[in-house]
């Protein structure tokens, strides 16, 4: 999966203030490429001293160049080719924009072998130098001052899990120029020892046969406003490694803890079968398992703010994903002395909920007393020690059963109400956050149902719900054929504009003093119908 380049900033503390002024998005403009559900409208950034914004194509190996002099009316300027650097490489991954250098991490051709980071100049956009970097190099960032480039290196397995490379972390340190640029491979090996320990924290590692290192696959990196220090989401371990960006090790592994839907504030709908929208509390539990993270800091306080995605591994060797109903597959089965209800499995309650199969044994008599599912259906803010200080609960499912009850968990590729209830919901994803006239506000995209809320985050502890907006039509179909299975058709020529926005995927806020028309923006890259929006944020006193 691919993720876009996170965001710092600084604002001031302001305790105690009331609520501040009402902020919403506006659609200005859209470039779509016409191509469905292949990549093509991923990650995205903004340059402003080119007034560009940058878009991973992965569909063609390449990265999009939109001219938004007129953020009404974006167009196509050029084309970085990535296949041009050499052979063996694969699609490009991630994207990140500093000082006229538009950094690109690509994967190789198998995806186990080491990446690279490619660098190019913004305005010329020629190749200045490629970095090595590890296996499956996905999201990549600059530290705040733009000297460091950092990498999340997913180290992914093969399909039948004969080559599973470590996770790692890519260090670039540019202080000194392209030239004399410092290259770090931070590796996960000193804790390969403390395996146990992990696990008994509550880290996840459960590949078959998984080191520590193998096992960890890095995600997606914050970093401090001060950039002294960086937070790595582990998505697949339901953990944090928090990065040292002066001695350039992992200094710690922090287990995230999971989410118990049978509090009040906790609710899900986890059925596609109850015939409708059905939020309530059940005996389940959550894995957060972030996605996209994003730093700010309050005052001298930094705070992270996370999707809370989830993902499950599935591979051809190993699968760890089951309906509850169809548990008995996998050897397992419900504890009825816990689970006394055996219409607990029934369709229209937990028989279609998606679990994980590797946690809620904890006596191996192959009786789960307790239910995981990946996800925790909402995003969260957690302090720079990695403690959770907030979790929006059900608040995602409940805003968007409001307002737009007919398709309530809608997939992206589908209209269909209910679609995604049974497994993660409305499946936030990426995360940026951005300050506008003193305040942080924390964008939060849906990859499922689609669209951006909108949060007031400058009380971590109290965020404000502003704005939700979903440019999508549900009255068109996603795509424009679909096959004898109902699925749809991908590629060039099977996205259906007059849907316009499918599962977006990466998110960059563009402060007024950046913006082409002196209005804070928000560039949404949608992967499923390979389109980029842009929209406006319109603040209200």
């Amino acid at each position: 999966m691919k993720r876009i380049a996170s965001l710092t900033l600084s604002i001031a503390a302001m305790p105690g203030l009331a609520a501040g002024p009402a902020v919403d998005l506006q659609v200005l403009g859209t470039y779509t490429t016409g191509i469905f559900d292949e990549g093509a409208a991923e990650i995205v950034a903004y340059d402003a001293s080119t007034v560009q914004a940058f878009v991973v194509n992965a569909n063609d190996q390449s990265v999009d160049v939109l001219d938004l002099s007129n953020p009404a009316s974006p167009t196509l300027a050029a084309t970085v080719d990535i296949s041009a650097i050499s052979t063996g490489l694969g699609a490009a991954n991630s994207i990140a924009v500093s000082n006229g250098l538009l950094a690109v991490a690509v994967e190789a051709d198998p995806k186990q072998a080491n990446g690279i980071v490619a660098v190019y100049d913004t305005a010329t956009l020629t190749l200045q130098r490629t970095f090595p970097a590890g296996a499956l190099p996905d999201a990549l960032t600059f530290t705040p001052d733009g000297k460091k480039i950092l990498v999340a290196n997913e180290g992914e397995p093969s399909d039948d899990y004969s080559n599973d490379p470590e996770g790692s972390i890519t260090v670039i340190d540019i202080t000194r120029g392209l030239v004399k640029a410092r290259v770090t491979q931070v590796t996960f090996g000193s804790f390969n020892k403390q395996k146990q320990d992990l696990l008994n924290k509550g880290v996840r590692i459960y590949g078959p046969n998984a080191t520590v290192a193998q096992d960890l696959e890095p995600e997606f990196i914050a970093v401090r406003p001060n950039g002294a220090e960086a937070l790595v989401t582990l998505q697949e371990n339901n953990a944090f490694a928090k990065l040292d960006l002066v001695t350039n090790k992992v200094t710690d592994i922090i287990p995230l803890g999971y989410k118990d839907h049978s509090l009040s504030a906790n609710k899900l709908d986890p059925s596609d079968r109850d015939g409708g929208i059905r939020i309530a509390n059940w005996p389940v539990f959550g894995m957060y398992q972030p996605d996209g993270i994003a730093a700010y800091q309050v005052g001298k306080d930094t705070f992270y703010v996370t999707a809370n995605e989830g993902d499950t591994r599935d591979y051809a060797a190993f699968g760890e994903e089951s309906r509850v109903r169809d548990l008995g597959n996998a050897g397992l089965a419900l504890d009825p002395n816990v689970f006394t209800d055996p219409a607990i499995t029934g369709n229209t309650q937990l028989g279609r909920l998606t679990i994980t199969t590797t946690l809620g044994d904890a006596n191996g008599d192959n009786l789960l007393e307790q239910i995981y599912v990946p996800g925790g259906r909402s995003f969260s803010i957690w302090d720079k020690r990695g403690r959770k200080v907030y979790d929006s609960g059900s608040m995602l499912e409940d805003i968007t059963a409001s307002l737009l009850p007919a398709n309530f968990n809608a997939s992206n590729n589908t209209n269909s109400r209910d679609n995604r209830s049974d497994n993660k919901g409305p499946e936030p994803e990426g995360v940026v956050v951005g300050a506008i006239d003193g305040r942080a506000y924390a964008f939060i995209g849906l990859e499922r149902i689609g669209g951006i809320m909108t949060f007031d985050v400058t009380d971590p502890t109290a965020p404000e719900f502003e704005d939700y907006i979903n440019n999508r039509n549900f009255s068109a179909d996603p795509c424009t054929e679909r096959d004898s299975e109902g699925d749809c058709r991908t590629g060039a020529g099977y996205t259906n504009l007059a849907a316009l926005d499918n599962g977006p995927e990466g998110l960059a806020f563009v402060p007024a003093a950046n913006s082409p028309n002196s209005k804070p923006l928000l560039i949404v890259g949608n992967e499923t119908s390979g389109s980029t929006t842009i929209y406006q944020i319109n603040v209200t006193p």
